[in-house]
């Protein structure tokens, strides 16, 4: 099977570790993956902001880089959430490349939906002595029905301790554009996330989305909280080497 791995503009800047770990999963369950090398940022910021012309024109280029690809891969919700969900509505008005952005909507899939949904992976070989919780992404959640399948290939971590936290579900305060906007309001959901998360004693706080966990990193790291913070794809992965998010390299 021939994977596209879109790497999400935060991956490469701030985590690329994110990235090698998909790969690793991907090709460890029978995938050939590549990584298109004109791939751009997904719009989401333009498209978050009202700027539909942007957003159209970046859309069009990462319609071009991932084209001919059985399947394309992100190791977020948000920006897999852009491309499936939104990309068709921004072409709605031209029937070429609202077909084109149809076609890419379709075979985009966030990665660990891709590993239980698609490549119906059950268990994964790795390690993780310790308990953890798990983030429910806004959009990785209510746009792309992610709920239980990081949960099932977690509880197959040898070791590991999956230890839900209340209102997992609620915002962490990210939002992309939202926290700069309106940061005094997001300071205060994180603040919420993160009394959360201690309260249920885990060493490890998961998710599927960066942007989620650099903002809960940030807001753990200046109240001081021992909570380790990584993607989940990392930990599925067996690379939990590397330091935490959110601490130095």
């Amino acid at each position: 099977m021939r994977v596209a791995l879109f790497v999400t503009c935060l991956v490469d800047f701030y985590r690329p570790s994110i990235g090698f770990a998909a790969i690793r999963l991907l090709e460890k369950h029978g995938c050939v993956v590549e990584v298109p090398p004109l791939q751009v940022c997904c719009g989401q910021p333009a498209y978050n902001a009202g700027d539909r012309a942007d957003a159209k024109k970046i859309a069009a280029q990462v319609i071009a880089a991932f084209d001919g690809y059985e399947h394309v891969v992100v190791p977020s919700g948000s920006c897999g959430g852009m491309i499936s969900q939104h990309y068709p509505d921004l072409f709605a008005d031209e029937p070429a490349m609202a077909q084109r952005a149809q076609h890419l909507a379709k075979r985009t899939h966030e990665l660990v939906s891709f590993l239980t949904d698609i490549l119906h992976v059950e268990r994964v070989d790795a390690e993780w002595p310790g308990t953890a919780t798990y983030h429910d992404g806004c959009s990785g959640l209510r746009e792309l029905g992610i709920k239980e399948q990081p949960r099932n290939l977690l509880r197959s971590v040898r070791g590991l301790e999956l230890v839900e936290m209340r209102d997992t579900e609620t915002c962490c305060g990210f939002g992309g554009t939202f926290c700069v906007k309106y940061p005094a309001i997001s300071d205060h959901m994180v603040g919420d996330k993160v009394q959360a998360a201690a309260a249920t004693g885990a060493e490890l706080l998961l998710a599927g989305d960066l942007g989620c966990l650099l903002n809960i990193a940030g807001k753990m790291k200046r109240q001081g909280l021992p909570i380790e913070v990584r993607h989940v794809a990392e930990v599925l992965a067996g690379m939990t080497a590397e330091p935490a998010i959110g601490e130095p390299g």
